[in-house]
């Protein structure tokens, strides 16, 4: 075979497996939107949202990212002149997610590695933190709320959706079933601090043996309480002088209120 013969045939080559890659690059997408889609109809990620109250210009987070069916979701609802923080324990999903953004041009979206202890989200960043399937995971769950606490802002709100099951004496249980029991989770975002609002509407993902339960919380970060002074009158005798005009001897007594910040 001569050289140019060599050099054709290592032409056709080349492009036929570069046309096999584009294809599977393209069928995998195709999947992957599948997949997608029919998860949409049992997930229903508008209703979470919306339950969730996010719009455009928001910051929220999606703790337990995954590969980030719910992060995409929450890109689109925010817009780019919002921010999604997607944290997982893992690079590799991560990685991934970075890469879908890179190449869809998501620049609101910012991947965190995060600790088996500590979300590492930025203090007061986030209007509200997705747990979804991830929760029932956290072997330090004290100290991740604590974490997402610390993360949101003030009357910010935390969404958990994980699959109930029996009360047990042992949290490893929960690990190894992949469930916890809702009472459980308001336990540790009470002890965290946050405030139970409601449990909206569940979810079914199809499966064998009528597919898997996931229940639906909702908590708030209560608004930050601050100091406001209020200024009483009191004659020397010590009956109140209700607004009337400051007659002399006059003790002066101060009094704390604590108001909602704006």
């Amino acid at each position: 075979m001569t050289t140019k013969n060599r050099f054709r045939s290592f032409k056709r080559i080349t492009a036929i497996t570069l046309g096999a890659g584009v294809i599977l690059a393209l069928s995998l997408g195709l999947i992957a939107q599948r997949g997608s889609s029919r998860r949409d109809q049992w997930q229903r990620p508008g209703e979470v949202m919306d339950a969730m109250g996010l719009r455009v210009g928001n910051s929220v987070a999606d703790v337990g990212s995954r590969e980030g069916y719910f992060t995409f979701h929450l890109a689109e609802r925010v817009s780019a002149t919002g921010k999604v923080y997607a944290i997982d324990i893992s690079e590799k999903p991560l990685r991934k997610i970075r890469d879908r953004a890179k190449r869809e041009n998501l620049t609101q979206i910012e991947t965190i590695l995060s600790k088996s202890n500590d979300p590492m989200l930025p203090a007061g960043s986030a209007d509200a933190i997705l747990v979804m399937n991830a929760y029932h995971e956290f072997h330090n769950y004290d100290e991740m709320m604590q974490g997402m606490f610390k993360g949101l802002r003030s009357g910010g709100l935390l969404a958990i959706i994980d699959s109930p099951i029996e009360r047990s004496d042992s949290r490893k249980t929960y690990h190894d079933k992949h469930d916890i029991p809702r009472e459980v989770v308001k336990e540790d975002a009470a002890r965290a601090g946050f405030r139970f609002l409601r449990e909206l509407p569940g979810f079914t993902r199809p499966g064998r043996r009528g597919g898997t339960e996931f229940y639906f919380l909702l908590f708030e970060k209560p608004q930050a309480m601050l100091p406001s002074l209020y200024l009483q009158e009191v004659t020397a005798n010590g009956e109140s002088m209700n607004g009337s005009v400051f007659s002399f001897p006059t003790r002066l007594t101060f009094s704390m209120r604590s108001v909602d910040c704006l």
